[in-house]
């Protein structure tokens, strides 16, 4: 079966500006694509390009094993769900949704059915004679889901849809349209700028940077094994550590030796990694520095760190200290007793760890 879309060699420029460059991208039936990267990284751009409202300068592109490239976006059998919502003011809820249906044509009946169906996904039924006005931004962003649902395309297209919403609202809609993905095993194209949006809702993300496709990978290949530093950074919240070391090969394995504020190196011995270059960064998520009181599995070595900053959060106690020039960040148990000031006893699990040549980015392991 053809992928239900395929982007290949796909350029964009405006004059003489790249704006993406050599995008190539496909997803399967009933996938959740998650496109992210910071702002101006171009993704948008490429949702806009999927959606036909801009022209690509080079590539080609196929939705469902057609090639859409120069089709319009009317005939691309694709609905789109942006930031603004884009309702009509004067017009009620249920007019707003069956809206795109009347003026195709489609009989009463048949928008009455799809209306109610769509209405009872998502627990709007009591709002369909509501004008937009009177609804909150979470009950006006499931409007503007219902109307496009009611098109059931072969492909949706969501702009930044959570960002005009508050922190607790973005996360309970979160929720309801990865429940709703579920359900319908629909195929979705979503973009964000939110890390953690993208960790949650995707089947396959494709994490941006300056046009260019940094990395795409499941949800779980992109956080335990990031491509570069680029990616290592930005994906995670608190992110990865990125720790300048030195790295010395011995009988049994590589010896890696991270500064210290004070005193000498800490040295941990890695007998996963051989023939890793002089400099390395090593890439550890704050995860994977633990109490060492606490026991720990894994391939663990310990180390005494001195705590410079302990920061209480709930469930979990974040302790700052620094490690090869950097603040490096632990995550704790909240029953740890790490006191800022004071040297405390970690565990690092080398398991776990990301090396990356620290000249061009690129992960070595």
């Amino acid at each position: 079966m053809a992928p239900i879309l395929e982007i290949n060699n796909l350029y964009k420029n405006y004059g003489s500006v790249e704006i993406l460059k050599d995008i190539n991208v496909s997803i399967e039936q009933g996938d959740f694509l998650v496109l992210v990267g910071p702002s101006g990284c171009g993704k948008s751009t490429l949702l806009n390009c999927i959606a036909g409202l801009e022209p690509i300068s080079g590539g080609n592109m196929a939705i469902a094993g057609q090639d859409m490239t120069n089709v319009s976006p009317k005939d691309r059998d694709i609905a789109m769900v942006f930031q603004s919502y884009a309702l009509y003011p004067t017009m009620t809820v249920a007019k707003n949704i069956t809206f795109g249906m009347k003026v195709r044509g489609v009989e009463q009946s048949v928008q009455d059915e799809k209306l109610a169906y769509v209405a009872q996904q998502l627990q709007i039924e009591p709002l369909l004679n509501r004008k937009p006005g009177q609804l909150s931004g979470g009950q006006r962003q499931r409007v503007a889901m219902g109307r496009a649902l009611v098109r059931d395309p072969k492909l949706f297209l969501f702009d930044e849809p959570l960002s005009n919403l508050d922190a607790k609202l973005r996360v309970e809609m979160r929720t309801e349209i990865k429940s709703l993905h579920q359900r319908l095993g629909a195929s979705m194209v979503y973009v964000t700028h939110d890390q953690i949006e993208a960790m949650t809702l995707a089947t396959k993300i494709v994490v941006m940077k300056g046009g260019v496709i940094q990395q795409i990978g499941t949800p779980a290949e992109i956080y335990t094994r990031p491509a570069n530093l680029f990616v290592a950074d930005f994906m995670g919240s608190p992110a990865m550590n990125l720790i300048p070391a030195k790295t010395k090969a011995n009988g049994s394995g590589t010896q890696i030796e991270i500064a210290r504020k004070e005193g000498a190196p800490i040295v941990l011995t890695d007998t996963r990694n051989q023939n890793l270059p002089e400099n390395v960064i090593v890439g550890v998520r704050p995860e994977d520095i633990a109490d060492a009181a606490l026991g720990r599995v894994g391939d663990t070595q310990e180390a005494e760190c001195l705590i410079d900053i302990v920061e209480p959060a709930g469930a979990d106690t974040f302790a700052v200290m620094q490690l090869g020039g950097k603040h490096v960040t632990a995550r704790l148990h909240a029953e740890t007793d790490a006191t800022a000031g004071e040297a405390q006893k970690l565990a690092f699990d080398l398991a776990k760890v990301s090396y990356f040549e620290p000249d061009t980015g690129l992960r070595l392991n």
